[in-house]
């Protein structure tokens, strides 16, 4: 395993800020930068592209954080598998990390970034070869159609490396991470667009693409029914937006003290979506693979996945795999038992996904009892009443990490599979990926502004 190590030991990397401690403003302003650059380059479109089969899929474009045709194609998706694959590898045994050591974390990480080096070539060569992103039909048969695609292929590789770097940008000099932000604004992109825009509907002329404009130009012209379904569109997405704060919100507090300064003590919160939106953004990728893969097999005539008409799954896998839309089913007045299986069907595979990335990523990510116990240690914290030992605190954070772990996973999965089956105004999962990021966010920018306006807790907190 010498050249494993001397492979990952050359890997290149954003070094973390080691000299001080990052403040709000520089935080904040490394964030705005990356997200600035990251529409520029969506922007950017490739480089002798012809035929883009990709660009139907507007929601797999959402979750994965990609714009199909630049040369942010890939998005978020190479990273994201290359997590999912080394997580179910680690977690079924078949690799092995000891993630209990700084080592071991050190080794899981490095193979996960050249995982998804991997992962970006493999994907760039599946899109381009299989047709999905090609070049001109006019050159086919021809070697200069062979010399475009991998000039296709390589702007692919640079922008998903570029997506890579990106996310360590965020992840080690601003606030949270470069995948949720990604994907936080494309789906604001997009609730903006279909909430406010009054551009004709490509589906529809005759309306306003926004809902909210669209909603009043069917009552004036006398249509009840798009005037139901507009309306019903913006309450969905509003009702899964406050549903999704307040869970994100509920939380147990443990209430710990400092050893050393008798009197003082902090509260450390453990949210009720332990692993917060982690779980739905691992499914949510791979329900986008393999809705993508199926297309892409289909153009190659291998359908075994399923099939599609126009922009939404037919038949197959792939069809119980995309969620119905129910909530305009019924005011349709077109609302069958198949519908309802096929949610329930949706549901639960979305829920069990769930629950079981959740329990993995918390294996694998530190989050489990031991090793919040030591942060908490290291930090100078202990229980009131207690004697300082790093197992009492590991067996008391136990007996709630667990039972948060599986329990709200379930609660995402359950608020996710009800946002995509309700209409509302983009996809389910990104719209309570988006809100749960936002809060994440809005969390971190407040204890970074606390720590910066109070020295004593940043010296407590071990600042």
């Amino acid at each position: 395993m010498n050249w494993l190590a001397s492979i990952l030991e050359n890997l290149p990397e954003v070094t973390k800020p080691t000299q001080r401690k990052l403040g709000f403003k520089e935080k904040l302003k490394w964030t705005i930068i990356i997200l600035a650059l990251f529409f520029i380059l969506s922007h950017v479109p490739l480089y002798g592209l012809g035929q883009n089969a990709l660009q139907q899929f507007e929601i797999l474009s959402i979750i994965l954080g990609a714009s199909f045709g630049s040369i942010m194609s890939l998005g978020i998706g190479p990273i994201v598998t290359a997590s999912i694959v080394l997580q179910l590898l680690n977690g079924s045994g078949i690799l092995k990390f000891d993630l209990s050591t700084h080592d071991g974390r050190a080794l899981f990480q490095g193979v996960q970034k050249l995982s998804s080096v991997v992962f970006i070539l493999f994907e760039a060569s599946i899109y381009v070869f299989m047709g999905g992103l090609a070049p001109p039909v006019e050159l086919a048969g021809t070697s200069t159609f062979f010399w475009y695609q991998i000039i296709l292929v390589l702007q692919l590789m640079m922008g998903g490396i570029l997506v890579m770097f990106m996310d360590e940008v965020v992840t080690k000099w601003g606030f949270g991470s470069g995948i949720s932000l990604f994907i936080a604004a494309g789906v604001s992109q997009s609730i903006f667009i279909r909430a406010l825009s009054p551009l004709p509907s490509p589906n529809n002329p005759n309306i306003a693409t926004g809902a909210i404009p669209a909603l009043f130009q069917s009552l004036s012209a006398g249509d009840p029914q798009t005037a139901v379904l507009m309306a019903s569109a913006v309450i969905a997405t509003i009702v899964i937006f406050a549903i999704a704060v307040y869970a994100q919100s509920m939380k147990v507090e443990i209430p710990l003290s400092f050893g050393r300064v008798r009197g003082h003590g902090i509260r450390w919160p453990l949210h009720f979506m332990y692993t917060s939106n982690i779980p739905v953004i691992l499914m949510a990728a791979l329900i986008a693979n393999i809705q993508l893969w199926a297309h892409l097999l289909q153009n190659r005539g291998y359908a075994f996945l399923g099939t599609f008409s126009g922009n939404s799954p037919a038949s197959g896998p792939v069809l119980w795999l995309y969620p119905p839309d129910l909530l305009s089913s019924l005011i349709r007045g077109g609302l069958q038992w198949i519908d309802l299986a096929h949610a329930g069907v949706y549901m639960l595979f979305l829920i069990g996904g769930a629950t079981l990335f959740s329990w993995f990523w918390v294996q694998t990510s530190g989050m489990d009892a031991k090793s919040q116990a030591k942060n908490i240690m290291s930090s100078g914290l202990q229980i009131p009443g207690f004697r300082r030992d790093e197992r009492v605190l590991e067996r008391l954070l136990d007996r709630y990490i667990q039972p948060l772990t599986i329990m709200g996973a379930i609660a995402v999965g359950i608020i996710a599979a009800v946002a995509d089956v309700s209409g509302a105004l983009t996809n389910g999962t990104g719209l309570l990926l988006t809100v749960m990021i936002v809060y994440r966010m809005y969390e971190d920018i407040a204890r970074q502004h606390l720590m910066d306006m109070n020295p004593l807790l940043r010296k407590f907190m071990g600042g």
